[in-house]
């Protein structure tokens, strides 16, 4: 199954656009972004690496296994800008196996409320306008800069991603930005489009100190070809919260990065058990 494809516009959410997002859960639309905004958000990217402490900070990010969710590092992550390691680039003593540029799974949660860079980026025009047809009040909860490293690039299993940014009512939308090509050779995205019209099955959230996987439904995933989100630099590929969507790990000789914001509606509650916590002194903001 080949997924639709749509052109750039700076008039916002059209109604193709409108009309697609409701019967898929996703929109795929080609040029988003221009090349050299892409190549500055790498950089950026690279210059916070530059600056990151591997020796102070080894947590492994994996959606396999919730080792991680245990870390303060990462409970704490939501108001920062952390760094998080591949699985397959820290050996059983915790030492780096290759060098730092090539062993971070991913940065977050806050980018694009602490860095400039990531700001502009996360408040273009363009994006605001798209935001502001699928929101009555968008706020940018969440940022993540994914690296999918040549050769190691963790999976990342079927998910929805309200099960970690959890409203009520639901809302989440998240905003994925190739910011390289993207095909099934590099771990690129499938999603199971129209499955979106279905349940919630699990919510992760704090019980404590604790952090849970709540089964909420036991429905399986709909047995429903899933379509490959194969994405050229530029692109933008937009998420339904309840779309199930996967990567396979990337066992090629190419990196697959990947800038993704997520955005919820400041008209849903946000429950005080979810993960992603926030200090009073950075609120929410919106575009």
């Amino acid at each position: 199954m080949q997924p639709r494809r749509l052109a750039a516009t700076d008039a916002g959410l059209t109604p193709e656009m409108r009309a697609a997002f409701d019967a898929e859960g996703y929109l795929l639309i080609e040029d988003f972004v221009a090349p050299d905004l892409c190549d500055a958000l790498v950089a950026r990217a690279r210059e916070l690496v530059d600056g990151f402490d591997a020796a102070a900070h080894r947590t492994v990010f994996s959606t396999t296994s919730v080792a991680h969710a245990a870390d303060r590092y990462f409970q704490e992550s939501g108001d920062a800008i952390r760094f998080f390691l591949e699985e397959e680039a820290v050996d059983a003593e915790g030492n780096l196996t290759r060098p730092k540029a090539l062993a971070v799974n991913k940065i977050g949660h806050a980018m694009h409320d602490l860095d400039p860079v990531f700001s502009a980026f996360s408040r273009q025009p363009r994006l605001a306008a798209l935001a502001g047809g699928l929101f009555r009040d968008p706020l940018l909860l969440q940022s993540m800069y994914i690296f999918k490293q040549p050769g190691i690039g963790g999976e990342v299993s079927w998910h929805q991603d309200s099960t970690y940014l959890y409203t009520d009512p639901l809302s989440c939308i998240g905003f994925w930005f190739a910011l390289e090509d993207a095909d099934s050779s590099n771990g690129g995205m499938l999603a199971l489009p129209g499955a979106h019209k279905g349940p919630l099955r699990k919510r992760f959230r704090r019980m404590g100190e604790a952090m849970v996987t709540e089964t909420l439904d036991n429905t399986p995933w709909p047995e429903a070809e899933p379509v490959a989100l194969d994405a050229r630099k530029g692109t933008l590929v937009v998420l339904h919260g309840l779309l199930p969507h996967y990567s396979s790990a990337n066992r090629s000789a190419r990196s697959r990065h990947a800038y993704t914001l997520h955005v919820i509606d400041g008209a849903a509650g946000y429950p005080a058990d979810n993960w992603l916590r926030r200090g009073k002194e950075l609120p929410l903001r919106g575009f």
